[in-house]
């Protein structure tokens, strides 16, 4: 696997004003900005996603945001980051942030970052992409939803392989080193079973 030179990183527009948040937030910015990985994010200045931008960039980092018209219409867009791109929808802006990224963190977010996550995750396990996905699990956030997909592999809904696929991790350096040295293994034998191959 190639070094990692940018994270696409999935979060919320709300910040909830955690501080055991901010100080993750933080750490991930640090992390990323010494081993000069670019933020890929959703362009936005508010929530969980203006503090990401705003914490690179203090650090002297690169930000590259992606944000649909409608949304830079209503100025929620960041005017203070590296690089604005502008698409026409959210189709192509989920498209063009996973183009720009060499990988995938998720923080804490509502039903857009558990879309995207969930997206860019069955992407991977399809075989569409070979990039890694970390979840920044921050005070056990996601704990139920990582329990959810335990359900979905006892009920052979979900093979362990894939469920394997994607990093949980708390700390922010150990999660971007693990993510540095992925290797993607998703099981196709659920499209051998269905003579799709």
């Amino acid at each position: 696997m190639n070094k990692l030179k940018s994270l696409c990183v999935y979060c919320g527009s709300n910040f909830n004003g955690d501080p055991m948040l901010k100080q993750a937030i933080v750490a991930l910015a640090e992390t990323m900005v010494s081993q000069d990985i670019t933020l890929v994010y959703g362009g936005g200045s508010v929530g969980v996603m203006g503090v990401i931008a705003d914490e690179v960039m203090k650090l002297g980092g690169t930000v590259t945001g992606v944000i649909p018209q409608f949304l830079m219409d209503k100025e929620v867009g960041h005017k203070g980051i590296t690089q604005m791109i502008i698409t026409e929808n959210m189709h192509q802006r989920k498209q063009k942030m996973a183009d720009l990224s060499d990988g995938f963190v998720i923080l804490p977010g509502g039903f857009g970052t558990l879309e995207e996550f969930f997206e860019v995750l069955t992407w991977l396990q399809l075989g569409l992409h070979a990039k890694p996905i970390g979840v920044l699990n921050v005070g056990g956030f996601y704990d139920p939803l990582f329990a959810q997909m335990d359900v979905m592999v006892q009920h052979r809904f979900l093979k362990q392989t894939n469920r394997d696929l994607v990093f949980n991790e708390a700390d922010p350096e150990i999660l971007v080193e693990k993510m540095q040295c992925f290797s993607a293994t998703p099981d196709e034998v659920w499209f051998r079973d269905r003579n799709l191959t």
